[in-house]
């Protein structure tokens, strides 16, 4: 019998056969429950067996479930295939938004597009599983949490017993720092550290402070707690206990009373919401349902210690923000990914949400805690600042499963510090002013604004900084709802807090810093932006300041963005010095309870910026930012194969996150990097000395190829370029079955996407091919790895390139865990060099060498050295000896051009592909909305453009013996905007006509200079006209010769 309408909650009776008859993998969860939501399960059916998972069907409205139960069975008619589970836990007896139905595979896509059509219905979403793996490690009778993979979905925020480790190194702030002295003279209470002991002694402990504790549960009648209100299990096991001690230490943290291991606030009402099983497994449905019982149970704090990568899992994101609407403040571990930056870990990383970050006893960010900036916001615009605050996390003491005291480390021990910190000071302010004073926004306010400064790291490692409870105390005491802005200071001169902003000055021509500020509503759950923000400079100066904002209409739930924009106009292409200012912006929420009039707040950010003269362009850079793509949402595989615990590719790849590193090398070797984050067409080329591509995932619009190629042929743009492995074979093997999703995944592209790449180097008559490459080599002593890099096939004669001697571990193919590493070694060309037209090329396949996040050795030598040669026609002995030139151009034996993958719906992660062109916010403000500087072959299109400064004294090409201007364009003024029209030299199609620019590939050893056009065509013309002439003329002799003959004879 078919599945349909009925709800369902036995074993199945088949569940022996099946272990024998299928494979294990399809098996891997529980198949007693299907509440459990498990992976893909074979139900009978007919006696057959039949591939069924869960989904979460979410509602447009609360009703109850069997309410919910019999809308669908009036509407799906006689449509088979369907199964309601019946969810029975405590949040049963109240309204609900969601069902979860069990649906068959065959008929999963009717049957959801059918739900989807249902008034009522909101969508339909896979109930995801939530998992990490626990590595049965002990070490001092301690159990060592480990995350094995990071995978989509949500995992617990690991933590580990680190005691055995003396010293630890970040490359980003902190030189080399020794734990274990400090640890054994500093076993102090992390409650006297942040001197809870004085608010104790005021009488502030907690008292009727509901605290909800997302975790693995708690035992009954546990010493260490004197008020445990409530447990409640929303797992397919029939137990209310912790049998991991996750739990168990999160509670002895908040609410701890034992001398040994003291919480901060132990008349805190505990209230133990066990939503992982001992196995460590949760999914989406069992957290809704547990989120919903905290709203209708009125919580008043909220720890989770939990986190992932997907900020793209609507149901559970979107349930934070009804959550945090209903008032409850939410505090969560920002992750245990450091020192890398960009991975923050979700839900910590949403606004409306306390993230929390580790220090260690000596002030110094945890080698663990997960660097900012956000990355929801990449590629048009810029990441928030996030951690909120940092916390003592190293070595802190908590409660065991049954009773004693232990240590561990990881921000899943920061976070209950600061969510005990936040009890405590709930508990303050007196229980009938409580919910209208204290907000998940107000207390955020108190946290960010009490909090002490490091003096070492970054604000996207720090937040704001440590947790400072008595200035937070002080701030509460007096608070009155209002609004503000975090952070509220943007100063270039305050390094190294105000990194990367202080790093690089701002100055005229170059593309719009952005800093993107969080918007803190204390006010009421809604607000709304009563007028545009305003630049208010402190002097005349500040006026050559350009400001535009994007900002939130609405902000809800308590907090928004203002992002602001910042250009120097033209005329400060020459100033040097420092502007400062406020930027204004006034909130308006509606009236509180007993209150007739709009709550109203001014909030200011204050501004104090470094301008610099308009830097020559020999020495700016741009990098492509559009390009990239990342995951969430699609299975986007990490670039190096050898790296097993990190499968997919989630950093952001941005120039602040993981390729941070790189930027400051670029900085400090006097370059000035740019971000472009719109496509190619939305940048000026003359204004720059290189176009760097690194590890590019999308595709190209066929404008921003024909634009490149004229950039660099015409205008003398250098071109950098960093690729990866991209092998289709590999990605097939590369396949698994995850879990979270409960379905197949397969990697949307390889590291970088080679087919795209090739289409955009094919004007120059470079390509890269599909090998695999791994091993070591050496240039000029310089010894560096190849990780899972790609080889050039194909490069342009006079030019030089490089091979060595490597593995191809192509045809060994990828799994999921293991990439098998048996092959001959082979010579295979990796790094390029050549002129072509105005401007010049380096290519090379391999850029885990910049990236930080699994480097194995840093290629920023050969960074420099490439860019000191588009830049500057700097060319090293070594990279343009002899050897290495190319007489004829390289066409590598057997090398296989990649081809794209057939079988993935590439627009659903790319930017371009059925996408339109567009300038967006990152680009600059004349050309926002539009298509860019860009005028098509054979089109008449006029698109906007912006007066130049002069360019002539700093070319991006060699001259000899020539006094021609670089650049054969034309500029017009539109006086009612001061923005012009680009009109390309008006040879352009002669030059077309001889091939050069139109030719799929160019495969002659060098291409004709662009100098040699307009005479040749001169030339052309004359010789045309001579022999014109010159035909004219013989034909009037012959005209002429036969009449004078006649009248000779007639003489």
């Amino acid at each position: 019998m078919a599945l349909k309408g009925r709800a369902f909650h036995g074993p199945l009776a088949l569940l022996p056969l099946l272990l024998v008859l299928f494979p294990l993998p399809l098996l891997r969860r529980q198949l007693s429950d299907p509440s459990a939501g498990s992976s893909p399960r074979l139900v009978p059916k007919n006696g057959t067996l039949t591939l069924s998972r869960n989904y979460v069907v979410r509602f447009l409205e609360y009703r109850k479930a069997e309410d919910h139960l019999a809308y669908l069975d009036e509407n799906l008619g006689s449509l088979d295939g369907w199964r309601w589970i019946e969810r029975r836990n405590p949040a049963a007896s109240f309204p609900t938004d969601f069902g979860v139905l069990e649906i068959e595979d065959s008929h999963r896509m009717a049957l959801i597009e059918e739900l989807e059509r249902l008034g009522r219905v909101k969508d339909v979403f896979v109930d995801s599983s939530y998992s990490r793996s626990l590595f049965a490690e002990e070490n001092s009778n301690d159990g060592t949490f480990l995350e094995c993979k990071k995978r989509p979905g949500k995992i617990f925020t690991s933590m580990s017993f680190e005691e055995e480790e003396d010293r630890a190194y970040s490359p980003v702030s902190n030189a080399s720092i020794c734990w274990k002295r400090k640890l054994l003279m500093q076993r102090s209470q992390v409650t006297s550290l942040f001197g809870a002991d004085r608010l104790w002694a005021r009488g502030f402990t907690g008292a009727k402070v509901k605290m909800a504790i997302f975790d693995t549960g708690i035992r009954a009648n546990h010493p260490h707690f004197r008020n445990i209100k409530e447990r409640t299990n929303w797992t397919n096991e029939d137990t209310l206990n912790d049998n991991l001690g996750h739990g168990t230490f999160v509670a002895g943290v908040i609410a701890g009373e034992d001398a040994e291991c003291l919480g901060f606030a132990p008349d805190t009402e505990i209230y133990a919401f066990r939503v992982f099983t001992d196995a460590q497994v949760s999914y989406t449905s069992w957290f809704l349902d547990a989120f919903n019982y905290a709203i209708a149970t009125n919580m008043d704090v909220l720890n989770l210690s939990i986190g992932g990568p997907d900020y793209l899992d609507l149901p559970f994101v979107e349930k934070v923000w009804e959550l945090t609407a209903n008032n409850i403040i939410m505090v969560s571990a920002i992750g245990n990914d450091g020192p890398l930056y960009g991975t923050l870990n979700n839900p910590a990383d949403q606004s409306d949400v306390i993230g929390v970050g580790g220090i260690d006893y000596n002030d110094h960010i945890a080698s663990f805690s997960s660097r900012g900036m956000s990355t929801w916001e990449i590629p048009h615009g810029y990441g928030r600042v996030k951690p909120d605050v940092v916390a003592y996390g190293r070595e802190i003491m908590g409660s065991k499963i049954s009773t004693g005291c232990k240590s561990l480390s990881g921000t899943s021990v920061a976070s209950p510090v600061v969510a005990g910190v936040v009890c405590l000071l709930v508990s303050v302010i007196p229980e009938k002013n409580r919910k209208d004073l204290l907000t998940p926004a107000s207390m955020k306010q108190a946290l960010v604004e009490g909090a002490t400064k490091l003096s070492g790291p970054n604000m996207y490692e720090q937040g704001a900084g440590r947790l400072n409870l008595w200035e937070a105390y002080e701030i509460l005491k007096s608070y009155q709802p209002r609004a503000s802005i975090f952070p509220c200071v943007l100063d270039y001169t305050d390094c190294p807090y105000s990194w990367p902003f202080c790093r690089q000055p701002l100055y005229a021509g170059a593309m719009p810093v952005i800093f993107n500020a969080t918007i803190l509503n204390g006010m009421g759950v809604i607000g709304y932006v009563e007028s545009p923000p305003i630049w208010q400079p402190f002097d005349e100066v500040g006026n050559l300041l350009s400001i535009y904002f994007t900002y939130s209409d609405v902000i809800w739930p308590w907090t928004g963005h203002l992002a602001l924009h910042m250009q120097i106009k033209e005329e400060g292409a020459e100033f040097s010095g420092l502007i400062e200012g406020n930027v204004t912006l006034k909130i308006n929420s509606p009236p509180s309870r007993g209150e007739k009039s709009p709550r109203s707040s001014t909030c200011v950010l204050y501004l104090k910026l470094k301008v610099v003269p308009t830097p020559p362009r020999s020495k700016r850079v741009l990098w492509d930012q559009f390009h990239n793509i990342k995951y969430p949402p699609g299975y986007i595989p990490r670039d190096s194969l050898d790296v097993r615990n990190d499968i997919l590719d989630w950093h952001g790849d941005h120039l602040h996150t993981n390729f941070h590193i790189m930027y400051n090398m670029l900085r400090d070797a006097g370059y000035y990097v740019e971000t472009l984050g719109s496509p190619l067409t939305c940048f000026d080329a003359r204004r720059y000395g290189t176009l760097l591509l690194v590890d590019l995932e999308d595709e190209f619009f066929r404008e921003e190829i024909e634009k490149l190629r004229d950039d660099v042929i015409i205008g003398g743009l250098g071109l950098v370029v960093f690729a990866e492995w991209y092998n289709v074979d590999s990605m097939v093997k590369m396949r698994f079955f995850d879990d979270n999703t409960r379905s197949w995944w397969t990697p949307v592209t390889g590291g970088a996407n080679i087919p795209a790449l090739n289409e955009l180097l094919t004007p120059f008559g470079i390509a890269f091919g599909d090998k695999i490459l791994n091993g070591d080599f050496s240039i000029n002593g310089e010894q560096s790895h190849y990780a899972s890099g790609t080889d050039i096939v194909k490069f342009p004669g006079g030019g030089y390139v490089h091979s060595f001697e490597f593995q191809d571990n192509s045809e060994s193919g990828a799994t999921q865990n293991i990439l098998q590493t048996s092959g001959m070694t082979k010579l295979s060309s990796i790094l390029g060099l050549v002129e072509i037209g105005r401007g010049r090329i380096a290519v090379y396949g391999d850029s885990n060498c910049l990236d930080s996040s699994h480097m194995v050795t840093n290629c920023y030598w050969l960074l420099r050295k490439m860019l000191d040669f588009t830049n500057k026609n700097v060319k090293d002995p070594v990279l343009f000896a002899d050897s290495a030139k190319t007489k004829v151009p390289l066409h590598e034996d057997g090398g296989r051009l990649p081809s794209r993958r057939t079988d993935v719906n590439f627009s659903s992660y790319s930017a371009v592909v059925g996408k339109d062109l567009i300038c967006h916010h990152d680009s600059r403000f004349e050309v926002w909305g539009t298509k860019g500087y860009v005028q098509l072959i054979g089109r008449n299109r006029k698109l906007p453009g912006y007066p130049t400064i002069d360019l002539g004294s700093d070319l991006n090409i060699t001259m000899k013996g020539s006094n021609r201007r670089s650049d054969d364009v034309t500029i017009q003024i539109d006086g009612g905007n001061n923005s012009g029209a680009v009109g390309r030299n008006k040879f352009h199609n002669s030059v077309d006509f001889l091939g050069l620019l139109n030719r799929d590939e160019v495969d002659i050893p060098m291409l004709m200079a662009s100098q040699w056009v307009v005479p040749l065509f001169v030339a052309v013309t004359g010789l045309l006209l001579c022999l014109s002439w010159r035909m004219r003329q013989k034909r009037r002799r012959r005209r002429r010769g036969p009449g004078s003959g006649r009248i000779s004879n007639l003489v």
